[in-house]
């Protein structure tokens, strides 16, 4: 099948072939936002990753999952956002079809295994605090399998696409892909339904009841303890704070995103400009910059 019946704009893919979406400083703009959140992302998650393997009081189970985290993070920082720099400097996307598949493929597997993990360590840490299975100790086994089923997890739900379950497409402005959530095709639409119902709605959902199970076990602690000064009052307003921060983190990462997907897959009539359909494609690529700020630096517990 030829390519332009595959892609009514595939002349993207070589050469910027008909009228742009933006104009030449507007993709130069794209181009110089997704280096300021790429070049940080690159230089955090490799540091976190090149510490913990040469620090070996840092390589303890419950510290495997920010690991992982970093690894998946840098994974999407160097294909999807250094792809992203390039082709917005270009002004078109430059790998043609099997870059843009292979790209997708990556960038989406790298992402929601990101996401997986921010919900593992959601878990991890109820388990720890909360002990609802009793007394079991959280053990090395215990950290990767949980590493193994967010890999695992995101790597079954991203394949689909190739072997024609859904497929991978340009998105926004034409410069990155993605699984192609602006297809009406029905085969289209009922994956990229299931796509983000397991692959945001459950990992969020699994983020609210850990972390809400966890404050809830702190603040039960915290009005049984007598604890001269407050010092348990002020630890649980502490961690409160942070679950906030991470439960926004992960809203402003994700959801713009799931929500225009998923209103444009519900809505067939709607038309939505490239720039508002890549808005929340930058503020989930965004995510691999601040992740190891939040969930590590900011964390005086893991470093």
């Amino acid at each position: 099948m030829p390519s332009s019946e595959l892609l009514p704009n595939a002349s993207f893919y070589l050469a910027p072939g008909k009228e742009p979406p933006l104009s030449r400083s507007g993709f130069i703009l794209l181009s110089i936002t997704m280096a300021l959140f790429t070049a940080p992302a690159i230089v955090l998650n490799a540091t976190v990753i090149i510490v913990s393997l040469m620090n070996k009081q840092l390589r303890q189970p419950l510290n495997y999952a920010l690991v992982n985290m970093a690894v998946a993070d840098l994974g999407t920082a160097m294909t999807g956002g250094v792809l992203s720099v390039v082709n917005n400097a270009l002004g078109y996307f430059s790998l043609g079809r099997t870059g843009c598949v292979m790209e997708g493929f990556a960038v989406s597997l790298c992402g929601i295994t990101s996401l997986c993990t921010v919900a593992l360590i959601a878990v991890e840490r109820m388990f720890v605090v909360c002990k609802p299975l009793g007394q079991i100790t959280f053990q090395k086994n215990h950290a990767i399998g949980g590493i193994a089923l967010s890999w695992l997890w995101s790597f079954t739900w991203n394949i689909p696409p190739l072997f024609g379950w859904g497929r991978y497409e340009l998105e926004g402005v034409g410069t990155s892909c993605a699984p192609d959530w602006q297809n009406r095709d029905p085969n289209n639409v009922s994956y990229i339904i299931v796509y983000f119902a397991v692959c945001f709605a459950i990992p969020f959902t699994l983020i609210l009841v850990s972390y809400g199970k966890l404050m809830w076990t702190l603040h039960q602690v915290s009005k049984m303890a007598c604890v001269e000064g407050g010092a348990v009052a002020k630890g649980e307003m502490k961690v409160a704070s942070m679950v906030i921060l991470m439960v926004l983190a992960f809203l402003v990462s994700w959801l713009p995103y799931t929500a225009l997907a998923l209103f444009v897959v519900c809505t067939p009539d709607v038309t939505i400009h490239p720039l508002v359909g890549t808005v929340p494609v930058y503020l989930a690529k965004s995510s691999t910059a601040y992740n190891p700020i939040i969930y590590i630096y900011l964390n005086k517990q893991v470093l």
